[in-house]
């Protein structure tokens, strides 16, 4: 499989991203994921389709795109192009099909070794002081205000259909960033969310005195 041909095709669609779901976000996650691997013992050809999934993950996400059926094509088509085999096509369009937060809200989607580092690496990205950055770049990006009076709503009224309309980026954390590290798959992935996860329950306790005055 020619996974350079994909960066490729990735990059061209990433590059304008201004919702920290570009390139270098892709990077890091790409990173992640081979740390993950090399604990797993996960063999080059599984790396291969790792790396594609790492790629191509977020190309159809409602996020970035705003017809997912024709985002799915053209990734069935680079896919194609770059001489994936068919069983690598289907894995990979079911990983990234199914792997996201949303998608596994109401129930957990059952995904193979090779999702679950894909899954772990992405959701670790959003965690720690890159989390944090990208939390407040995404709701700039959305119009939403940093902190307001609202309360965060409870976990178990969340849906794939709602759990976007969040009124502030502070109430993000608590609706979603801070319970992310117990939905890892992976030994590794689970360490890695644990020490990010404290991180900003730091930056959270500070703001939060900074906010009233508790200087």
């Amino acid at each position: 499989m020619d996974v350079l041909n994909i960066y490729n095709f990735m990059s061209k669609k990433l590059m304008m991203d201004k919702t920290g779901h570009g390139i270098s976000h892709i990077k890091r996650v790409e990173n992640i994921a081979k740390k993950i691997a090399s604990e797993e013992k996960i063999q080059n050809k599984e790396w291969e389709i790792i790396q594609a999934c790492v790629y191509l993950h977020d190309i159809i996400d409602d996020k970035i795109t705003e017809n997912i059926d024709l985002a799915k094509k053209e990734v069935i088509d680079i896919l194609k192009e770059s001489n994936a085999k068919e069983i690598e096509i289907e894995i990979i369009m079911y990983i990234i099909n199914n792997m996201s937060y949303s998608k596994n809200l109401k129930k957990k989607i059952t995904l193979n070794k090779i999702g679950q580092i894909v899954q772990d690496a992405d959701r670790i990205d959003a965690l720690g002081a890159v989390g944090i950055s990208r939390a407040f770049y995404y709701g700039g990006s959305k119009g939403h205000s940093m902190y307001n009076d609202n309360n965060a709503r409870p976990i178990s009224e969340l849906n794939e259909n709602n759990y976007r309309n969040n009124s502030s980026v502070i109430n993000h954390f608590y609706e979603k960033l801070l319970v992310l590290h117990t939905t890892m798959n992976t030994e590794e992935g689970k360490k890695i969310a644990y020490q990010r996860t404290e991180t900003m329950k730091e930056f959270l306790e500070k703001f939060k005195n900074e906010v009233e005055g508790n200087l």
